[in-house]
């Protein structure tokens, strides 16, 4: 490891915001020195608490997630702030720019925000979130809040990085609980009624409640329902103390080692295909290949499996 990669995961170990922000663009873009980083700050990880908070676009999860740091700011937690945008169809940047909405916290030291595009990625969560989330638990940030798209059915992928997951939904949307997607319904550790002011609260209240009892426990937890409003400020300590309860419940149950154990295990194998790939398709005229190779199959004058044997026997991968 060069001596520059030390002097800048030191800067990072101790929350540099420059540092910070560098190496966050390194892994966004994929630079060769990001690897290196990562493995450098890896052993100090592991005491963030990741929550994640999705739902439909328009239940105010951005508000939420600006009150929700605010509350850990007050008690002295260092708070990260991951907000995955949508991604612009033209210039590939976030749209959305939830730091303009959390300016309050600019000058706060003990806050980092960070707004990421998608890119194009399915599941509401950018391809390079889980390895800012652990660059900012390795940053001192132990309440890392990710706030994600709400793209619905693909949405269940934050449930394999975050240790919380909280559903927020919000009365008026024609979102009752017959029309929302199974999959939001299953991966909710916590549901957040937000702009509970609103007309038809308790409706929707009553219908999440009566849905939840038909839903088998996990481990003993029944997922809540908290009411807030964030703009308000109402709810949030009340959301943030759910939180904890969920933290302690599972931690004793051994439920978030195992739910790490599998995220790595998902992680490895990730990593496995990414350096394979690498392998066969990176040498010199490998991606020419592989787009020649894709002509012949679409044309019909090769089958996709002779093509695959062909490349992996040019990689020295197949005997």
């Amino acid at each position: 490891m060069s001596q520059e990669v030390e002097t800048w995961a030191a800067q990072v170990r101790a929350g540099e915001v420059r540092a910070v922000s560098r190496a966050i663009t390194a892994i966004e873009n994929q630079r060769p020195e990001a690897e290196s980083l990562l493995r450098a700050v890896f052993a100090g990880t592991g005491q963030a608490y990741l929550s994640g908070i999705t739902g439909a676009p328009g239940t105010g999860k951005s508000t939420l997630v600006d009150r929700l740091a605010a509350h850990y700011r007050k008690r002295e937690v260092p708070v990260g702030v991951i907000a995955v945008d949508p991604t612009s169809p033209y210039s590939g940047g976030a749209i959305l720019g939830d730091r303009i909405r959390m300016q309050g916290h600019a000058s706060d030291d003990g806050m980092f925000i960070r707004s990421m595009a998608t890119r194009g990625f399915l599941g509401g969560l950018a391809r390079a979130t889980a390895e800012v989330a652990l660059l900012l638990d390795a940053a001192g940030k132990r309440q890392v809040l990710i706030e994600t798209v709400g793209v619905g059915q693909d949405e269940i992928d934050i449930v394999r990085l975050a240790d919380c997951v909280i559903v927020v939904m919000v009365p008026g949307m024609g979102d009752d609980i017959q029309n929302m997607k199974a999959g939001l319904m299953e991966i909710a550790d916590i549901f957040v009624l937000n702009k509970s002011d609103r007309e038809g609260a308790d409706r929707l209240e009553q219908q999440l409640r009566a849905m939840l009892s038909l839903v088998m426990p996990r481990d003993g937890w029944h997922p809540p329902v908290v009411r807030t409003v964030a703009t308000e400020n109402k709810g949030i300590d009340a959301l943030a103390e759910v939180v904890e309860k969920f933290r302690r419940h599972f931690e004793s149950s051994g439920e978030r080692k195992r739910k790490h154990v599998e995220h790595w295990k998902k992680r490895l194998v990730e990593l496995l295909e990414s350096r394979l790939l690498e392998r066969v398709l990176g040498g010199v005229g490998g991606e020419r290949r592989l787009a020649e190779l894709a002509e012949a199959v679409a044309e019909r004058k090769i089958d996709p499996f002779a093509a695959v044997s062909e490349i992996l026997n040019k990689s020295g991968l197949q005997g």
